[in-house]
């Protein structure tokens, strides 16, 4: 399993909005998708899911822009992942038909991956991930005398 673009291009967003969050400034997303290295209409479409969501919201206007719509704290990594992919755990698992012995075993490790998966995303808020962001970019910097 791994992270698609979608879903890291929509949480590099997100971070850059929350760090911009204290301002209370909306970011354009000329300024996001030039910061992030996000083409501008893959990123529009990117932030009008999330607006959807209910994740950030919108601003009009000649300094207009989008803003989170939520603290970073109660974002989480799962609820952003599923809102970009569109993931419906439920009505991928519950086929009407009858699978064999063998599709029934991969379909229960398959099951278990998932809720694997979804149980370290939902442990992580938007908040930890600018945390520990921000850590390592601390253990990066080096001084030289």
């Amino acid at each position: 399993m791994e992270l698609s673009n979608k879903s890291e291009y929509a949480l590099l967003a997100l971070l850059r909005l929350a760090d911009h969050a204290c301002t209370g400034e909306p970011l354009q997303i000329r300024q996001i998708a030039a910061e992030e290295g996000i083409p501008d209409r893959y990123l529009e479409q990117l932030l009008a899911m999330l607006r959807r969501a209910g994740f950030i919201k919108s601003q009009r206007g000649a300094k207009g822009g989008y803003l989170l719509a939520r603290e970073p704290w109660k974002i989480d990594v799962l609820q952003i992942v599923a809102c970009i992919e569109g993931l419906d755990h439920k009505s991928s698992l519950t086929k009407s038909k009858p699978l064999s012995a063998e599709g029934t075993v991969i379909r229960n490790i398959w099951r278990e991956a998932r809720q694997a998966a979804d149980l370290v995303l939902s442990r992580y808020t938007l908040q930890d991930l600018i945390d520990q962001r921000n850590a390592k970019s601390q253990l990066n910097l080096m001084y030289y005398i």
